[in-house]
């Protein structure tokens, strides 16, 4: 094969491109290294013991050159290695002299044509898809962008610098691994109740760690850390970007950066940033170490993945990775001008899923984090970007085609983030079985209701219940909610009652990024405040809405620093705030208010660990159970009568309660019958009146015992006679169980 074509002219904006060769290295030749065949599968730098396999797929490549690094500090590759075999596609190579731990990086040679899709550029430094570790940074420079920054033709020109010197390097792995007696939780998704939390602001600011793994994974895997997530009661971390990310070059010249990681470069190396070890092949282990710790204590490891954009974003971006090792081939282009990239996630550009070797990649990433890394489960970040074949979302695409027949990854927990920003992206309630989504509308209306807004009952009860008008109609269940009231993105829950507005100043943006619509109240100051009563309403909201968040129906996803009153003092998008803004407070955590809440949280946790009516199997029937008398769950008003269709259509009706019958819940995995207490809830979310609800007699002289009064932080558990009258204070909820006859 010609080491390139002719030099020809290309069309655009009137300038003549030509196709320049990238210079020679200074040092180090070819002949310095023994060069075997190789083979084309695994794709990526495999290590057998022997020797490392190096494979790269390039649709429209015309030559690929391996090069090899003495150090992370290296301004020129020390080898370069034509890769002289090619197979269905895949460049490819076996080096008998090379061991774990070697940098390298790739040059692909190939026509620069952006106005056809095609940005070949052999003067930077690509990193492989496939690389399992980052053993350098992106160091940001000019160099690093196909085209020349500052040109008149923009992204038209044609940039000749190298990047070798700052362009991210892949390091060669051992995979080796004692992973001894791991085993994975397997926690049913019905009974899981998730933490989403970030690696770095979880451990950066705790006491209890060493401050040289405070922010890394081994912080996280550290005994105070997993100590408190077992004590807390959860069943499964949900970890914010942990695949390596870029930082973007806007945020870095302005002292910012990209904490959320939103922004990936490589799809299966652990993020460097966030490893104690300084050798990339300690970082591996790390992470590793990090989830058979979990594991041993019982907690699952998710991952938050972003596989619908990448970090080279548009036809400005920098040229890394896949815009220079075939642009046409791993993104989706316009099909009218294939200089732009199809964006249906704001962030520039979409892989090209439609592509077989594209798909491959995502379906290799997923494989090797479940087997290699152990992790448990993903949730997909804008998740409908995967599913779009054409322009619609297609939830029998091919996507999900592949992930359902595959043994390994229909086999873990599957999440989406059921919607993106092009066209027929909010998809909520429409993926296909299997799959669990993020509950947008769920987030929505209890926000709504213990905001006090009019209107908001009927659809709260259906919240509540896990949501059966969103999936139930395709024989879903209440597994595929997965339930929050706050995440990452968007106001802590001290945020949420405290502020009526977005305050984003630090962001650099003047304000006008992160969602203006955010359902919150200041309940009357905006901010903080020392006032007694305003602090009481907003600690009652708060336990209210993690009541309700923790015993809905579904799977509960609980906000990391929620439960200690974490603020992040307005901004509602602290996605560049890799600072005490978003790092987690231990100290204020100690607080008697935010103790206190900790408490609670822990408190409300234990009940519904302790009564599987929370965590139900199927959506309720509102039917007779197998012929008895007692339905599965009632409606009832105050005056303690069933609640009828013009009470649920009222619009200044705030105040009613639930029944969960106890009996014949469910049947466990060997045919038993799972019994349990009979619950009632009360709601209230009128913020002025204290409202009497006369408790329904359902046993006669069986009574109900008060498990919670969201009034206050701790209350007695006291009981209370069927008939007798409540007293359910403004803003608060209560919840109680029925007393068992052998109990009595």
């Amino acid at each position: 094969m010609p080491d390139k074509p002719p030099d020809k002219d290309i069309v655009g904006l009137g300038k003549r491109v030509r196709h320049v060769p990238a210079r020679e290295p200074e040092t180090g030749l070819t002949a310095a290294r023994r060069v075997w065949p190789g083979r084309p599968y695994p794709l990526g730098a495999t290590w057998d013991g022997r020797g490392v396999n190096f494979a790269l797929w390039s649709e429209r490549a015309t030559r690929v050159e391996l090069c090899l690094f003495d150090s992370p500090d290296a301004e020129r590759e020390s080898v370069r290695i034509p890769l002289q075999e090619q197979t269905d596609m895949v460049w490819h190579a076996f080096l008998p002299d090379i061991a774990p731990g070697q940098l390298y990086g790739y040059r692909v040679h190939g026509l620069y044509e952006p106005q056809h899709g095609h940005r070949f550029n052999p003067n930077k430094i690509l990193l492989d898809p496939y690389a399992k570790m980052v053993g350098r940074l992106t160091r940001w420079d000019d160099s690093l962008f196909g085209y020349t920054v500052g040109s008149p033709d923009e992204d038209l020109s044609f940039d000749e610098r190298d990047s070798a010197a700052y362009a991210p390097l892949g390091a060669v792995i051992d995979p080796a691994f004692t992973w001894g007696d791991d085993r994975r939780p397997n926690t049913p998704m019905h009974e899981t109740l998730i933490y989403e939390m970030h690696v770095r602001g979880l451990t950066k600011l705790h006491p209890k760690i060493p401050e040289n793994v405070r922010g890394t994974y081994a912080g996280l895997a550290s005994a105070p850390v997993i100590r408190y997530l077992k004590n807390l009661g959860i069943t499964a971390v949900e970890l914010l970007p942990v695949h390596h990310f870029l930082q973007d070059r806007h945020l870095v010249e302005r002292g910012l950066a990209n904490y959320w990681g939103y922004n990936t470069l490589g799809f299966f190396a652990p993020h460097l940033a966030y490893a104690a070890a300084d050798s990339p092949l300690d970082a591996v282990r790390e992470f590793k170490r990090m989830v058979r710790g979990l594991h041993a204590a019982g907690i699952e490891v998710i991952l938050d993945v972003v596989y619908n954009h990448t970090a080279e974003g548009n036809q400005m971006g920098p040229t890394l990775s896949l815009r220079g090792i075939d642009n046409a081939a791993y993104y989706r282009l316009r099909a009218d001008d294939p200089r732009y990239y199809m964006d249906f996630t704001g962030c520039g550009n979409t892989p090209n899923v439609m592509n077989p070797r594209v798909l491959q990649l995502i379906m290799d990433s997923l494989r090797y984090w479940i087997t290699e890394m152990h992790v448990d489960g993903f949730r997909f970040d804008l998740a409908s970007a995967l599913a779009r074949e054409l322009h619609a979302v297609d939830k029998l695409g091919a996507f999900f085609d592949i992930i359902h027949q595959d043994p390994t990854i229909s086999q873990v927990k599957l999440i989406a983030e059921p919607w993106d920003l092009g066209e027929g992206g909010y998809m909520v309630g429409n993926f296909p079985t299997q799959w669990s989504e993020w509950n947008g509308k769920y987030r929505d209306c209890v926000r709504s209701f213990w905001k006090g807004d009019c209107g908001t009952v009927a659809e709260f009860a259906t919240r509540f219940c896990g949501s059966s008008d969103l999936y139930a109609w395709s024989g879903r269940r209440p597994r595929a909610s997965i339930n929050f009231v706050t995440c990452h993105d968007g106001f802590t829950l001290e945020d949420l009652v405290s502020y009526n507005d977005k305050h984003n100043e630090a962001n650099g943006e003047d304000n006008r990024d992160g969602a203006d619509h955010n359902i919150s109240w200041n309940c009357g100051v905006e901010g903080p405040t020392n006032n007694r009563k305003i602090l009481a309403l907003r600690d009652r909201k708060k336990r209210s809405l993690l009541v309700t968040l923790i015993l809905s129906q579904g799977v509960p996803m609980l906000l990391s620093g929620d439960e200690i009153g974490h603020s992040q003092r307005g901004n509602n998008n602290a996605y560049c705030q890799d600072n005490e803004t978003t790092w987690l407070n231990w100290t204020a955590g100690k607080q008697k208010r935010n103790r206190q809440l900790l408490e609670f949280v822990r408190q409300v946790i234990g009940i519904y660990r302790d009564h599987p009516v929370f965590h139900r199997r199927r959506f309720f029937s509102g039917r007779a159970i197998g012929g008895d008398a007692a339905p599965d769950i009632s409606w009832v008003t105050p005056a303690g009568s069933e609640m009828n269709d013009e009470q649920w259509n009222a619009p200044h009706v705030r105040c009613f309660g639930v029944i969960l019958f106890g009996d014949r819940i469910d049947m466990d995995e060997e045919g038993e019958e799972i019994n349990g207490h009979t619950l009632l809830i009360l709601f209230n979310s009128d913020h002025e009146r204290t409202l009497e609800f006369t408790l329904p007699s359902i046993e006669e002289n069986l009574p109900w015992q008060r498990l919670i009064d969201t009034f206050e932080a701790e209350i007695p558990k006291d009981e209370f006679a069927g008939g007798s009258v409540y007293q359910l204070r403004s803003c608060s909820m209560a919840v109680f169980r029925m007393r068992s006859e052998e109990e009595e």
